[in-house]
């Protein structure tokens, strides 16, 4: 029976087919008789829900399964921080909250429109992931560094320090140390969970330790204590922040796997396509769950090396390291009408800010980012913004600033920035200081991060974020 036969008799096209394929052997192998195939695999197509408990038909079964959409009774429940979030953004919750396996959202005061799940949403469901809610660049995260030297070492040596930050980092699509490759444990980790991962391994080991474009960045600045709670005497010190993910590879986990939830959810109205969901008792949710899991790892890897190279270079002992992530999902416990339940929790550019949970939320290149402890809110999933958040598109940003405005800002700012695009400058993104007041329920305040030395992607690249 070949691929014709099989979309005769109902099969959808794409990954079903592959598995029909599979059927067929072990069904063959097994002793049935080949002569019954055709009607057993209409009898799979007519009801594909039947089948889940046969264990050599529930594979193909649940490869075609099409559920139809039924949205919830009600909106799962979410609250909205801050104040004249845009619309848009506003729209895409509440959309994410019908969906029947939404159990409670949140909208962080940083929130704008993104694919689906709007960023700076949070949104927890039941033993489901949602490719498009954990987002694009998977396990994007910041990273700071701060020294056992003062801020004000910073006087005398720009030009050094901006020369270690153009020779050990790298931005924009495909970059890469073609020279040596960086080294990490992770690229011996099992890459084989996923076709995807185990198909771009060597990409990913060309790219380790790179920082993408977008809004991911590599910046000295100067750190200042403002709570004892970090450990660390009051003052300023020499600092090291860094923001981005899991470069081309984590795109590609993304890519593929919201495809294939599309495809299982073919049903879902327009404006939910994006929020497609895998269930994790399911072949393609577990493989995009080990695939989302190892890519934070790989991210995790890309920061350290960063942070690790540049340290050696300055030649100045780390006295605090903090990193968090956002665009992932974890399992966690949360209380959902008076009772505990295990949920899946999406945090598309949103930080973890579980009680005592340390995180860093930036401004801009030319405004603070702030070292924070979470408070735990449960209305909040344990979430806080992930930044200030953006408030035009990258497009109306090359309408609206000219580099000559900018350079007087970021001058005026003690700012020098050795590359990065019109699309990023400080006007493009929400007041930092208004997105932490309408958050102070969530984070308290430990540490202000000012940015000195910046370095992004320069102008011209697409946007990986």
């Amino acid at each position: 029976m070949n691929t014709h036969d099989l979309i005769r008799l109902g099969m959808p096209v794409g990954e079903p087919i592959k598995i029909a394929h599979v059927f067929i052997r072990e069904y063959i192998a097994g002793g049935n008789d080949a002569s019954r195939l055709a009607d057993e695999i209409t009898r799979i197509v007519a009801n594909p829900s039947a089948f889940f408990a046969d264990e050599l038909r529930a594979p193909l079964a649940r490869a075609i399964y099409r559920p139809a959409f039924t949205p919830r009774a009600e909106p799962a429940p979410w609250r909205q921080w801050g104040e004249g979030l845009e619309a848009d953004a506003v729209r895409q919750m509440t959309h994410a909250c019908a969906l029947p396996v939404a159990v409670a959202g949140a909208l962080m005061p940083d929130a704008h429109p993104g694919y689906g799940l709007p960023i700076g949403g949070v949104l927890a469901t039941e033993n489901a992931v949602i490719p498009y809610a954990v987002g694009v660049d998977i396990a994007c995260r910041m990273k700071l560094s701060v020294y056992e030297c003062r801020a004000n070492t910073l006087a005398g040596q720009r030009d050094r320090l901006a020369n270690i930050i153009e020779s050990e980092t790298r931005f924009g699509i495909g970059a890469n140390f073609k020279r040596q490759r960086r080294a990490h444990d992770v690229m011996d980790e099992d890459w084989n969970v996923s076709p995807i991962t185990k198909r771009l391994h060597d990409k990913a080991w060309s790219q380790l330790g790179t920082s993408g474009s977008g809004n991911h960045f590599v910046e000295f600045g100067a750190f200042t204590v403002t709570s004892d709670e970090l450990g660390l005497p009051n003052g300023e010190y020499l600092a090291l922040l860094s923001h981005s993910g899991s470069r081309g590879t984590g795109a590609q986990v993304c890519d593929t796997y919201s495809k294939r939830a599309m495809a299982r959810h073919e049903h879902l109205p327009k404006e939910l396509k994006h929020l497609a969901w895998l269930n994790l008792d399911e072949e393609d949710g577990q493989e995009y769950w080990a695939a989302m899991n190892l890519m934070g790892r790989y991210a995790s890897a890309n920061h350290e090396l960063i942070h690790q190279h540049i340290a050696k270079k300055v030649g100045v002992r780390v006295i605090l390291d903090i990193e968090n992530h956002h665009n992932f999902a974890w399992k966690e416990r949360h209380v959902v009408n008076g009772e505990e339940r295990e949920l899946i929790v999406h945090r598309k550019g949103a930080t973890p800010a579980g009680v005592g949970v340390l995180g860093i939320i930036p401004g801009s290149m030319a405004s603070p980012g702030f070292v924070v402890r979470g408070k735990g809110h449960p209305a909040a999933l344990n979430s806080a913004s992930h930044g200030a958040g953006r408030v035009m598109s990258r497009s109306k940003a090359l309408q609206s600033f000219t580099w000559s405005g900018t350079k007087k800002l970021l001058a005026e700012r003690g700012v020098d920035l050795i590359s990065a695009g019109l699309d990023e400058v400080p006007g493009v993104y929400k007041d930092i200081h208004t997105v932490m007041a309408a958050q102070s329920d969530l984070v308290e305040v430990l540490g202000r991060f000012d940015p000195k030395l910046v370095k992004m992607c320069p102008a011209g690249e697409r946007a990986e974020d």
